[in-house]
């Protein structure tokens, strides 16, 4: 027996997959083509070539598992349904049983904050709107469920972060006075095995290591001598799209303490600022 990682070759995923590896899980991963089945297999997993749409073939693997860690997305209007359907499969196989079932969120469905927490009462934008009854359907199971919700992303040279980076000036998303929420890739990784291994029953965190940057700090990191350039709201709703850009100029702040105190989680990458200035961004 093994866990269940869907997602194992994005970027969240990839690394929850290194984690669970280094801490000796055996790990099945449900991927769309050969090419990603390599590229699970020489990170030492197991992989099973489908899609997450094809609910027989679903169903089937989630049965035989341990457990499962929900870290795919498509990423588009689809998401809703993919993630109801997923959700609606584990519950049905894993109902009245021990076995653990991490899925992911994301912290924009609570809006803006100087302080968020898992208590905050959510206020999604319509960006992340669906998300509701996704997570409501994950909490009222009967099912040893975690529900993490990632903060801004960051690390290995991409993410949302890697927007700011390009040729001549940089150009903030509004202002640049907002602040973003961030963890690491490395350290979100880790979060999601530590989840999985202890976590109690109906557990939710927010994947936040504690540094909340404004965008204008994150753009004079990047931006090396170059011009850094505020624009309105609606510039960047023009340039962006209003739904992303509507995100994006949250402004959000919080310091994961709960994952921090219960799970004994402790962010380790280099920060946001730090990374961009000198890290990963810049090789």
């Amino acid at each position: 027996m093994s866990l269940l990682l869907t997602g194992a070759t994005g970027y969240i995923g990839s690394s929850v997959l290194r984690s669970l590896v280094e801490r000796g899980h055996t790990v099945t991963a449900l991927v769309r083509s050969e090419e990603k089945a390599a590229q699970v297999g020489a990170a030492g997993a197991n992989a099973v070539v489908g899609s997450i749409t094809d609910l027989d073939l679903l169903r089937r693997l989630v049965a035989e598992s341990d457990g499962v860690i929900h870290t795919a997305s498509p990423g588009d209007e689809t998401s809703a349904a993919v993630d109801g359907d997923l959700v609606d499969v584990v519950v049905g196989e894993f109902s009245g049983t021990d076995r653990p079932f991490v899925h992911t969120g994301g912290i924009w469905i609570f809006g803006a904050g100087d302080d968020l927490d898992e208590s905050t009462p959510p206020k999604p934008l319509p960006i992340t709107g669906w998300r509701l009854d996704v997570e409501r359907k994950v909490r009222e199971s009967d099912v040893h469920t975690t529900i993490i919700a990632p903060g801004i992303v960051y690390g290995r040279g991409a993410g949302i972060p890697s927007m700011l980076i390009g040729q001549g000036e940089v150009r903030l998303v509004g202002d640049g006075s907002q602040h973003w929420t961030s963890v690491h890739v490395d350290d979100l990784g880790v979060l999601y095995a530590l989840a999985y291994e202890k976590a109690a029953a109906d557990e939710y965190y927010l994947g936040a290591s504690g540094e909340n940057p404004t965008v204008r700090e994150l753009g004079e990191a990047v931006s090396q001598g170059a011009d850094v350039v505020a624009e309105s709201a609606q510039e960047s709703r023009d340039r962006l799209g209003e739904a992303f850009a509507d995100a994006l100029l949250l402004d959000q702040q919080a310091s994961g303490s709960h994952a921090k105190e219960s799970l004994g989680w402790t962010p380790s990458g280099p920060s946001l600022v730090d990374d961009l200035a000198s890290g990963s961004y810049t090789r």
